[in-house]
């Protein structure tokens, strides 16, 4: 499902290094070389490569892009080079510092990352801005949103494919009462999202659409200007289906006047290995338009050129 695509003879550390050394030298950087490097190398190989470059030359490879590129190209670069932990706790730092109502970064970290995914970023997130991502999400949000975002980030789900029939009914059930009153807010709804395993989550909302014939963020759409319930439906759609969540940001990141770089950028890096491809395909199947075409008629220059590769565009 990943998009990324790494030569079958990887050339050795040192010369990846050496090359991108070479990039910086002289008059300009060669960004055609740092895109052939950088995007065509797994989370693994790009972690090796930093640790390489700082014996080798005694600099953060980080520092050393940062201090070469600018604009959206050194974002998407910076971004991608980070270890997907360090990212993912850079993100979710940069989401708490300019945290608004209608901002969807922390909930997306948490509903789609693996139970070991989501600890390590916050691990990540300990070490890189010592203290904890449950302090800055509690001091940085309020009201609803904190009652949400907190359990959400600080959970650990089962994730096996056991379901409990049982469990499913009868939770399908405390959902549509909760949502028959409006109280989307009530403890008990927070928990089923936020503690099931997406197994479990699954057969429950598979049933509730059974038994009370709506698909349950039919019933969450009562307001569609109500950004406490936006977090909610999205919520539920990065537990069940991330594809067709991250269609949604990559459609609203293209199609809006000016592009928000910010989102098609996080979004790209994120599922580049991971399942990019199941995205792509949902994103051709709702828009009629290849995402490949989208980015090439929205973005310029280098920063096109690394989100092209990134998503496998020209890949056989």
């Amino acid at each position: 499902m990943s998009t990324l695509t790494v030569p079958n003879q990887v050339p050795s550390l040192s010369e990846d290094c050496e090359q991108l050394r070479k990039a910086f030298a002289g008059w300009g950087t060669n960004e055609g070389l740092i895109i052939s490097i950088l995007a065509h190398r797994n989370a693994a190989q790009r972690k090796l490569i930093r640790q390489t470059y700082a014996e080798t030359y005694g600099e953060d490879l980080l520092k050393a892009l940062d201090k070469e590129l600018s604009n959206d190209f050194e974002r998407v670069v910076l971004l991608w080079t980070l270890d997907p932990a360090e990212r993912d706790a850079f993100l979710a730092n940069e989401a708490t510092k300019r945290w608004t109502s209608s901002n969807q970064v922390l909930m997306e970290i948490a509903c789609t990352r693996s139970s070991n995914q989501l600890l390590q970023a916050r691990q990540a997130y300990h070490a890189r801005y010592k203290k904890s991502l449950e302090e800055d999400v509690a001091h940085h949000t309020t009201g609803d949103f904190r009652k949400l975002l907190l359990p959400l980030v600080t959970s650990y789900r089962y994730e096996g494919d056991e379901v409990n029939m049982t469990l499913a009914k009868s939770e399908a059930k405390i959902l549509h009462e909760k949502i028959s009153k409006k109280a989307y807010t009530d403890e008990d709804l927070i928990r089923i999202l936020a503690t099931r395993s997406k197994a479990q989550i699954n057969a429950t909302l598979n049933h509730y659409k059974n038994e009370f014939g709506n698909d349950i963020n039919k019933d969450l759409k009562t307001d569609p200007k109500d950004e406490y319930l936006a977090l909610l439906r999205a919520t539920v759609k990065c537990l069940i289906r991330p594809e067709r969540y991250f269609e949604k940001v990559l459609r609203l990141a293209i199609n809006r006047q000016g592009t928000d770089e910010g989102a098609l950028t996080r979004v790209v890096t994120t599922r580049a290995e991971i399942d990019m491809k199941v995205i792509k395909e949902e994103y051709q199947k709702r828009n009629s338009v290849p995402l490949d075409r989208a980015i090439v008629k929205d973005t310029t220059g280098d920063y096109e050129k690394i989100l092209l590769a990134l998503i496998g565009h020209g890949d056989a």
